[in-house]
């Protein structure tokens, strides 16, 4: 008696992206850019705000999957042709150009703005970012409990932790720019967790956004290197987390997003440390509310648009 013949590996199905105008891609793309290049601000919450967070981890997926298999087989080339084909490509592609059109085109004065003009940046993304806490509060879906309740604190200090690191002034030696790299991409995926802010701490902000400016090749593709070592970590792990622990997973990110905001109070010395009201706080607090206004209009704007997408 023979065995039975062992059935053939599932192909993956391609993946019909919900945002399917290349346009509007490439805009969120852009915006995700361009909030990239500022300390304090994630393009993850970017991503939660347009509605294309759950759509870009599972895109980020099996782009990995097509390059493990790639690596490890079977059928090399014929199954990571299958993988590739699964890859949301109308999404992503149009996300890519307009991100690396932005960062390319505004982040020396993105950066000159921050240097320029601290507070009144801050008040505005802190709005921005205040604004955009509601849309993982929605996600997360229902009345909080007890659980929930727990993993917002744990989210919450988590937040508050990653933005009270002491700023250092770390060479950008190779060894150095390695790990940095690896866990400051970790913004593109975290609502609130400032991949800029990061750099800012350990000393790596500048001398990026300087290499960006001055098309330093050596030093972005060491940097481009690492950063996709840990894009593939942390995407594969958020995907796991979604995909089994969706609800809970809206509860953390929410709480990260409101400890966050520790980093974009208007009024902090030069060190960082928190500072009382200035004189200047009507001005704060108007930029603020505006940016919390912008936010919940492209959140308006968003569900408007994916309503009309799936009534066509």
């Amino acid at each position: 008696m023979t065995d039975a013949p062992a059935p053939a590996p599932a192909t993956p199905e391609p993946a019909t992206p919900r945002h399917r105008n290349p346009l509007g891609n490439a805009l969120r793309g852009a915006l995700i850019g361009l909030v990239e290049t500022v300390p304090g601000v994630s393009g993850g919450t970017v991503a939660l705000v347009t509605g294309i967070y759950d759509e870009l981890i599972d895109a980020g997926h099996r782009l990995t999957d097509a390059g493990r298999h790639l690596l490890s087989g079977p059928d090399r080339l014929a199954g990571t042709r299958e993988r590739l084909r699964a890859v949301p490509w109308l999404l992503l592609i149009p996300l890519l150009i307009g991100m690396a059109a932005a960062v390319l085109t505004v982040a020396g004065p993105v950066a000159s703005l921050v240097e320029d003009h601290p507070r009144t940046m801050r008040a505005l993304f802190l709005g921005l970012v205040a604004g955009s806490v509601l849309v993982p509060v929605r996600l997360s879906g229902g009345r909080w409990r007890g659980p929930e309740i727990g993993l917002f604190v744990v989210g919450t200090l988590a937040g508050l932790a990653l933005t009270s690191l002491p700023a250092t002034a770390l060479e950008p030696s190779p060894w150095i720019v390695a790990p940095a790299a690896a866990v400051a991409v970790c913004a593109l995926v975290l609502p609130g967790v400032s991949g800029s802010f990061l750099l800012l701490s350990v000393g790596l902000y500048e001398p990026t956004l300087h290499a960006v400016d001055t098309r330093d090749v050596g030093y972005l593709a060491w940097f481009g290197l690492w950063a996709v070592v840990g894009l593939v970590v942390i995407v594969r792990l958020m995907r796991h987390l979604l995909t089994h622990h969706h609800r809970g997973t809206m509860v953390v990110l929410a709480g990260i997003m409101i400890g966050a905001l520790r980093s974009l109070w208007p009024w902090q010395s030069e060190s960082g440390a928190l500072q009382g009201p200035g004189a200047d706080w009507p001005l704060m607090l108007v930029l603020a509310v505006a940016g919390v206004a912008c936010v919940q209009l492209l959140v308006l704007l968003e569900s408007r648009l994916a309503a009309r997408s799936a009534a066509r």
